[in-house]
Parts: C-alpha cells; structure tokens; sequence
C-alpha cells in the first residue's frame, strides 16, 4: 500500500500564485464592459435610435444585472468549483460582449448586456470570499490588488473607447464595446488553470444562507454603503462623459477626463485597502472621501470646463470608498463562508440601490433637458454614504449579530468549517484541517 507525499512548499507558493494571478485577472475584467459604454453613449443612442430615457437604462442595466445575478453566486460555487464558476462566467462576458457589439436593435443589445454582466456580478461576490480563504493574512494586500487591476481595466476601457470607435469609423462604437471580448477569455483561461484535489467530494459543499443577515445592522450599514458609493460611481461611468461634452469639451476629453478620474483611482485603489484593515483609520479615511466627493461634485456642477480635471481627481478620491467597502466586507466576517453570504448580501442589495441612480438621470434629463438633478441626487447621496459609512466602520462582526450562527461559523465563531465558494487546488493544498477538501 503506497501513500501519496504531501505537496511540497514550493507547489503550495506556486498554487497559491496562480490563484492570486487569477483573481487579479478576473478584476481588471470587472468593469470593462461597463465603463467602456459612456464615452460612446451618444454614438450609441444614435446607432440604436433611442432616447434619452433608453440611454439611462443602458446605464443602469449593468448595475441591475450585478444585483440579480449576484445572488446566484453561493448557489453556484457550492454546486460547482469556484474555478469553473468564475471561468464560464467569465466567458459568458466574453459572448455578451460580442452580441452587444454586433446588435442592430435595442431589446438585442440589451440581451448582450445582460450577458456580457455575468462575469462581472459572480466576480463581485466570490472574489472577497476567495480572498478570506486563501490569504486571510493578506486581504489588504489581495483586496488592494484586484481593486487596482478592477480601476486599471476600467481605466483602460474609457480612455481606449473614443479612440477605437474614431479608428474603426463608422459604427465605430461597436469595436469599441466589444474589444474587451479578449481580455475576459484570457482570465477565464487561468481559472481553467487550476486544478482541483483529487478524489475531493462534493458532500462538503454548503449552500449559503443568507436570512440571518437580516439581523445585522452593520450587514445593513455596508449593504446602504455600498449601494450609494457604487450609485455615484455608476453615474460617474454613465453620465460625466456626456455631462462634459454637452457642457462644450469635445468627446475625445471628455473620455479623457473619464479616464483619469479611473487612472486616479489606481494607486489608491492599492493603498486604501491596506490603512482600511487599521481600525483606528477607517473612519478618518471617511471623512476624507466625503469631503473630496462634496467639493468635486459641486466643482463639476458650477464650474465644468473650469478645472474639469482637479473636479475629476478629487470625485475620484472619494470614490476610494469603493476599496474601502470590499475591505470591510472581509473585516466584518470571521469565516469564508460568512463572508460570502455577507458580500451577496451587501452587493446584490446594493446593486439594487445603486441601479436607479443612473436610471434617474436618464428620465431627468430626458424631462428638464438638464443636468441638476444629477447633482442633487449624489450630494444627498454623499450624505447618506457618510451616516452608513459610520456605522459600517464599528468593530464589530455580523456573526456576533445574528440571531442564530450564520453558516460557516459557531456562534462565538471560534470555528472555521468548510466554507461555501471555495475549493481548495491540489497544489494549493489549504483547506481546513477539520474537513476534507473540496473538489
């Protein structure tokens, strides 16, 4: 009788590389296909033939679409491996994109938005989960990591879009959409990449449930916190371009100054993680991002073509509130598996949130042939952002909050179990000692 040797150090670094190369892969393929639409959204409203209202449903769907089929990620990932889930997803963006570019009418467009959202929404709610399991020792520098990448290829999408679209001439747009067909594949081949445990049963696999989360207020504080942050960025991608351009600078700045306010992002996006796992800075960082939000909303509105670059930085920096979230949702769980249910939780919720800021716009504009309402809508929302951001920031875990232990966890949460959304590769060799691993 023969006995299989343990895997070494070394495959143990190497698998956990490559998941950590795949999770940061997965990221910067997290907002292409959304950030990509609004620096051609004129071309497209005229491609289509569609108005206003319909353009701000464009905007908004990709936010409904990260809600709804948010919620399918546990279900999911305990039916089937992480690394298959987040690969066929990744290249049902891939086939999205393609439709959408490739659409002649609306309700066909729509359909590959939809589509193309399926990568994106599972990618939201099982990267935070993957992260607690196989790098609880480094969240902020994965959460830092993959936050950069998601602002890098957001980054990337809204400065290369007007370009691309002027390049290819007419019906430009439709390159410019979908281009980022390639990048999604290429992240859906490194989850294929990783191999499961041998002889892994799939009886471990716990489906999450997330009910007893209704009984946490901090699970409430950071799903209200994150569904304003992400409706201020939602409008940002969707409406500051066109905002820019029908206050006089041509499209080809506007997409500039699009992205600049993503490329800003970046570096903070890999620092903010990082400070945000000290308690004692979490709230300082607050009400340094309400501030920046305040101050660059109100310079945007009064003064567009003044300084249009200092109004984007400084609204770049309180989007900072995004990397802080993504921290919190680890900070706030003691096990992967609470950790999943709380990110469905937050982000689908808030997706839900999040999704009429954008649609709200459209109409507005669409009614009073203008932009005040825009303006009214984020700086109420700022203020909503700071009264959640404080009690999302309470040291505190929803476990603690429950009224019965969330799956995952014993109600002290001195014990980590299997968790929902996470196997554990063969090289990676990191599942609990009290379970066996995953498959």
């Amino acid at each position: 009788m023969t006995r299989t040797a343990p895997p070494s150090e070394t495959s143990h670094r190497r698998g956990l590389a490559l998941i950590a190369v795949a999770i940061v892969l997965t990221g910067l393929n997290l907002r292409t296909a959304v950030t990509s639409v609004g620096p051609v959204l004129e071309e497209i409203e005229n491609g289509l033939g569609i108005s206003s209202g319909l353009a701000g449903l464009i905007t908004s769907m990709p936010v409904l679409c990260f809600a709804a089929i948010g919620f399918a990620g546990p279900a999911l990932s305990a039916r089937f491996r992480d690394s298959h889930v987040l690969a066929g997803a990744l290249s049902a963006m891939a086939a999205g994109l393609v439709l959408r570019s490739l659409a002649g009418e609306f309700s066909l467009f729509l359909a590959g938005t939809v589509v193309a959202m399926v990568g994106g929404a599972l990618g939201n709610v099982l990267l935070p989960s993957l992260v607690k399991r196989y790098f609880p020792g480094r969240t902020g520098l994965l959460v830092g990591a993959y936050s950069t990448a998601l602002g890098l290829g957001g980054a990337s999408a809204a400065v290369a879009a007007q370009p691309i679209a002027d390049a290819a001439g007419g019906g430009g747009w439709r390159w410019a959409l979908g281009v980022w067909a390639v990048p999604a594949l290429v992240a859906a081949a490194a989850w294929l990449g990783i191999r499961a445990t041998p002889g892994a049963s799939r009886s471990t696999h716990t489906a999450v449930r997330m009910r007893a989360l209704v009984h946490s207020r901090t699970a409430l504080a950071l799903t209200v916190f994150f569904g304003v942050q992400a409706l201020q960025a939602y409008i940002v991608i969707g409406w500051s371009a066109q905002y820019l351009r029908d206050s006089g600078l041509s499209a080809a700045t506007a997409g500039l100054l699009l992205g600049l306010n993503s490329v800003v992002g970046l570096p903070l996006s890999a620092v903010i993680p990082s400070l945000t796992v000290r308690p004692r800075l979490q709230r300082p960082l607050l009400v340094a991002f309400v501030v920046a939000y305040v101050v660059g909303w109100l310079g945007l509105w009064r003064s567009p073509t003044t300084a249009p670059w200092l109004w984007m930085t400084l609204i770049a920096v309180g989007m900072g509130t995004f990397a802080m979230v993504l921290t919190l949702i680890g900070l706030r769980a003691r096990t992967p598996e609470t950790t999943a249910a709380l990110s469905t939780v937050v982000q689908g919720w808030g997706y839900v949130l999040a999704g009429f800021g954008p649609l709200l716009v459209g109409v507005l504009r669409g009614v009073t042939g203008g932009y005040t309402g825009m303006f009214v809508l984020v700086l109420a929302g700022v203020a909503v952002l700071a009264v959640a951001g404080w009690f999302a920031t309470r040291q505190v875990y929803v476990d603690d909050e429950v009224d019965r232990p969330v799956p995952g966890g014993s109600p002290t949460g001195t014990d980590v179990l299997e968790s929902a959304g996470a196997e554990a590769p063969v090289i990676a060799h990191v599942s609990s000692d009290t379970a066996p691993p995953r498959g």
